[in-house]
């Protein structure tokens, strides 16, 4: 068996700084190759220099990375080929999407929901108190709260809480848990409403301490109501959305690429019901939202700015955004 090594500071500077001198040995052979060659001899330049930095903690954690690739070798080559791909997509212009400033008075009323004002306060009750537990657990919420990942925005789980308590779903798919937050308030607005079912599917952090964190914000009160799926979207998704045959609301806060955003949302939207929703977070960072809306006919959609619990200095508008698309009815 091949050993696990584990490189040293000098030696990854060493590997990046070889990353670094590719462009100059480019520029040096460009007259003697074709242009094609020297753009792909950049790209590989790059790719190894993201990959060497993006997997610094795979490498510091051998024993741990040894046993998730042992313990599911296929999850953890889809891992390394999804991230591997987003990589390459790169972040999506500033200027690709203009957030509607009012984007929750138009979600209203594509929902039809006239009186807002009882599920808005419901929402903020119930807020208070989520943090305050999550507070009381050492977790602070918000954006880089999960492993570097953004988790706990006002904006986005209040549209979900409004979406779910007035249209009352029954049968909700979505990808990525984290903390738990926007499962917690789907969990919530189910319970009061009486009736329907969370589906989640999930990859958790190879890491134990991200591990131990994931769903921590629900806790064990949803049993009858929740169901876990771990493993990744790729997999899970398209198994799971057979068995269920039509569903009334997806929500897709996995990983943030324009290739697996389209995977999911695809295949989300074909098993949508007329009138149903879809709702992608951190659109901002990829192309995915809006080559979705570009492309599929028969949906209305809207741009969200995100209110995260403090600024985001990764984001453009130091907030992120979240879209939502409706899957219109068919005109009788």
């Amino acid at each position: 068996m091949a050993s696990i090594v584990t490189l040293s500071s000098s030696k990854k500077a060493s590997l990046r700084g070889q990353a670094q001198l590719w462009p100059f040995y480019a520029l040096y052979v460009k007259d003697e190759v074709s242009s094609e060659l020297h753009k792909s001899m950049l790209s590989i330049a790059e790719s190894v220099e993201q990959a060497m930095l993006d997997f610094q903690p795979y490498l510091r954690r051998p024993i741990s990375t040894l046993a998730a690739i042992a313990s599911d070798p296929i999850e953890s080559w889809m891992r390394f080929r999804e991230q591997y791909a987003a990589h390459r997509e790169g972040h999506a212009p500033p200027d690709l999407y203009q957030p509607d400033n009012d984007w929750e008075v138009r979600l209203h009323s594509l929902i039809n929901l006239s009186a807002p004002d009882e599920l808005l306060s419901e929402f903020r009750e119930l807020w208070s108190a989520v943090m305050s537990e999550l507070q009381a657990k050492g977790i602070r919420a918000g954006p880089e709260s999960f492993k570097g990942w953004n988790d706990g925005d006002a904006g986005f789980v209040r549209a979900i809480w409004c979406v779910v308590r007035h249209l009352k779903p029954t049968t909700i798919v979505e990808t990525g848990v984290a903390h738990g937050v926007t499962s917690r308030f789907i969990l919530e607005a189910l319970e009061r409403n009486g009736n329907g079912h969370l589906w989640s599917i999930d990859r958790p952090p190879v890491e134990p301490e991200w591990k131990q964190q994931v769903g921590v914000a629900v806790g064990d009160r949803f049993r009858d109501r929740w169901s876990y799926i771990l493993g990744s979207s790729r997999r899970r998704l398209p198994d799971l959305l057979t068995q269920l045959g039509t569903i009334d609301f997806f929500i897709h806060d996995s990983l943030h690429s324009e290739r697996n955003v389209r995977f999911e949302v695809d295949l989300a939207w074909a098993a949508l019901r007329p009138g149903g929703l879809i709702v992608v977070d951190d659109i901002d960072v990829n192309r995915g939202f809006h080559s979705f809306t570009q492309s599929v006919p028969g949906q209305r959609s809207l741009v969200c700015e995100a209110e995260p619990l403090r600024p985001d200095s990764r984001r453009h508008n130091g907030k992120g955004m979240f879209g939502i698309a409706v899957k219109e009815r068919a005109a009788r």
